[in-house]
């Protein structure tokens, strides 16, 4: 239903100076990092306009400041086509790969006497294409093959660092913008940490969690995790006449000839507010006023000597960043100059990239211990007086399993060389034999699990070790962890600390288990109180709301992440239909393999896993998807033009999931109570909005009420 009341000419003008407030502290916080106002402040008209938006949705517009995040996880990602093709970067490792790429490109153009360079750090994490509609952000892709690559628009709009409008008046028709997105060191950090809490493994560098972030289905998902942005190209259209970026199939419409775009001859200059750039060093200038993040490290270089000292400079000043940096890119800085020297097949001639040398440090071996994953795999660990490289203190480093032991031949008391190119894990690269004590002995993997005592096995087609016992309390403190995580089932407060505990007294044997758990049992932990007992059970029962996709996940099925659930959860929408589907049934389903296949099919068909799913289906949990959407008459609806207010704490769902349980049936949910309020679902610790209820005589109704109310209404 549409909002009755009238919008006021004084609604617009507040609607739009609230916007540009917003959008300009975001931009002096996330871009210039020199914040206008303080936080609260900025909360606080960040909400009024949320408010305003959400009680007049007409006024919602696409670029506004509360639309970064998405409501619904998207379902797959669309292939695209880029206008303009990505290119990669021929890579050089010293100052002689640097002198004959010079001597390469001015055998192009022997007449060039005259010129100069851009050099820029290489930020290591993904490049993506935005695309702007007279001015509006309207699509971002990933790089793919240069080629084609995939839409992930709703992702990249949770980067606070990326405009959704440009910071100009009269915009061209069209602009687009590459640039790399990343993960700041802390942020990767956080994500890591909580991924060792869950069980999960841990990306190996920012790169690869930058990668797997911008492909999550679910933008909430990629709004916590904070990614940043920096922009370094720009092109600008080859006519001033308006026309569609997108078409209706969500292709982008080719301006005349696209690599026109990249000849400044014919980039717009009728424009006074967006000069057409003559050189590297303009583009990145021009970026910065449009509202984009330029790395400002980035420096004109006179010659290439200037570019060597910028090279070396970095390649130990690296360390003292927020990010990570796999190497210098350096660029000809003439625009006309670029377009002069082209492109080979695969790379610009114009451009290279300066890898750095890895970083590698001595240091002693000093235990080798085992741990034991979610999934029974047994890694061992080589535990190191701790070393200073690339900026962090290392005391330990993988050795992935027994078979890279062997190769190593790595014992206690060696002295190794580690390294970090470019990876947060450090790696064992060597052992110093000759420095090697005597009476070392060779390391051998337990052949039993340190954890259960039970045998490990080492299947054949695998170099991992594992334990396969089911009761395993390592293996069941992982799957518990992983269970309640984020993208999993959500389940708040239920941390390490508590898992440790249920385990250890026997609370807990299986996440079933968690649904049994009662105030009193729980009040048996250490440092548990009522309060944070009650809240926990609130929260495992909450936890029965959750869709099927975070089931299954949840599950802890091998390489099943959270981007595979969705979309074997799309294909199978039961857990009936997943546990019937035969091996070459899932393998058919797009982006998922045999492996996974082989693992999904082999998991439902074991009995403890068949038992287990019984026992959570008694429990209430949801191993049904949400109905594909079809054209349903509104007024046939059960709760057809009613309108509901919200407030307080429910005891079991989560506001928007009963905001979710009134919209299916019909009904519309509001902020505000008001005369044309139908009824108030109101939990613990509601406040004003309770109050002026009942001064208006509104109907309350509890969550039990709520869902007797919408059982009443079905069929």
């Amino acid at each position: 239903m549409e909002n009755l009341e009238q919008v006021t000419p004084e609604t617009l003008q507040r609607v739009a100076e609230l916007r540009q407030l917003v959008q300009k502290a975001s931009y002096a916080y996330y871009v210039l990092d020199d914040p206008i106002m303080e936080d609260a402040v900025y909360d606080q008209l960040y909400h009024e306009l949320l408010d305003l938006e959400t009680r007049y949705p007409e006024l919602i517009t696409p670029d506004s400041p509360t639309q970064r995040v998405g409501e619904r996880p998207a379902s797959q990602f669309t292939s695209v086509r880029h206008n303009i093709p990505l290119y990669s970067l021929e890579n050089a490792f010293g100052n002689e790969d640097l002198a004959k790429w010079q001597d390469r490109w001015r055998r192009v153009a022997p007449d060039v006497t005259e010129f100069d360079y851009v050099c820029e750090l290489k930020i290591d994490g993904s490049s993506i294409a935005l695309t702007y509609e007279n001015g509006v952000l309207v699509r971002g892709a990933t790089r793919g093959d240069g080629i084609t690559g995939e839409e992930i628009t709703q992702n990249v709009k949770t980067i606070r660092s990326i405009p959704l409008r440009l910071n100009l008046k009269n915009p061209p028709p069209l602009v687009e913008v590459r640039g790399e997105a990343f993960l700041p060191l802390a942020s990767f950090e956080a994500i890591n940490q909580e991924r060792e809490k869950a069980g999960e493994s841990l990306f190996a560098n920012p790169r690869n969690a930058a990668a797997g972030t911008l492909r999550q289905l679910d933008s909430k998902i990629v709004a916590r995790r904070k990614l940043d942005f920096f922009a370094y190209t720009l092109h600008l259209p080859a006519t001033d006449t308006p026309t569609r970026a997108i078409t209706e199939d969500g292709q982008l419409n080719l301006l005349a000839d696209a690599e026109a775009n990249l000849n400044p001859e014919f980039a717009t200059t009728s424009n006074p507010e967006l000069p057409a750039p003559q050189s590297q060093w303009d583009v990145l200038q021009t970026l910065q006023r449009l509202g984009f993040r330029v790395n400002p490290e980035g420096a004109p270089c006179p010659s290439l000597q200037a570019v060597q000292d910028y090279c070396d400079r970095w390649s130990t000043e690296r360390t003292q960043l927020p990010y990570m940096t796999d190497g210098v890119v350096v660029k000809v800085n003439s625009l006309a100059l670029q377009h002069r020297l082209g492109f080979t097949q695969k790379f610009p001639r114009w451009a290279i990239a300066l890898k750095y040398p890895a970083e590698e440090a001595p240091t002693i071996v000093e235990r080798i211990s085992v741990n034991v994953g979610r999934t029974g795999a047994v890694t061992p660990l080589a535990e190191m007086r701790p070393v200073q490289l690339a900026g962090t203190t290392v005391s330990r480093a993988t050795l992935h399993n027994r078979d890279r032991i062997a190769e190593l031949d790595i014992r206690v008391g060696d002295t190794v060389i580690i390294r970090k190119a470019g990876e947060i894990i450090p790696e064992v690269v060597r052992v110093l034999y000759e420095l090697r004590p005597t009476g070392t002995q060779p390391f051998q993997m337990p052949s039993h699990c340190p954890e259960c005592g039970q045998p490990l096995e080492k299947p054949e087609d695998e170099a991992v070790t594992r334990c396969i016992n089911t009761s395993c309390p390592a293996i069941l403190r992982r799957s518990l962890e992983h269970w309640a995580s984020r993208d999993a089932l959500d389940i708040n407060g239920l941390g390490e600390k508590w898992v440790v505990q249920l385990v250890d007294q026997g609370l807990v044997q299986s996440v079933a288990d968690l649904y049994d758990l009662t105030t009193a049992q729980l009040l048996t932990l250490e440092r548990m109180g009522q309060k944070s007992a009650e809240k926990l059970v609130q929260a495992i029962a909450a936890s029965k709301q959750q869709p099927w996709s975070r089931v299954l996940y949840g599950l802890g099925i091998r390489h099943v992440g959270s981007v595979n659930a969705q979309i074997l959860t799309d294909r199978f929408p039961s857990v009936e239909a997943i546990s019937q589907a035969t091996i070459a049934d899932i393998a058919a389903v797009s982006g998922i393999g045999d492996i996974i296949a082989q693992a999904v099919h082999h998991w439902f068909q074991t009995p403890a896993n068949q038992e287990l799913i019984q026992r959570l289906q008694a429990t209430g949990l949801q191993f049904v998807g949400e109905a594909k959407p079809t054209a349903i008459d509104p007024t046939s609806q059960p709760l057809s033009g009613k309108t509901f207010v919200i407030t307080g704490t429910l005891p079991n769902l989560k506001r928007d999931q009963a905001k979710a349980l009134i919209q299916q049936a019909g009904g519309k949910v509001t902020d505000s109570v008001s005369k044309k309020t139908d009824y108030l679902v109101a939990g613990s610790e509601a406040g004003s909005k309770l109050e002026k209820a009942q001064t208006l005589n509104v109907p309350i109704l509890s969550e039990a009420d709520l869902l007797q109310l919408l059982e009443s209404n079905e069929g």
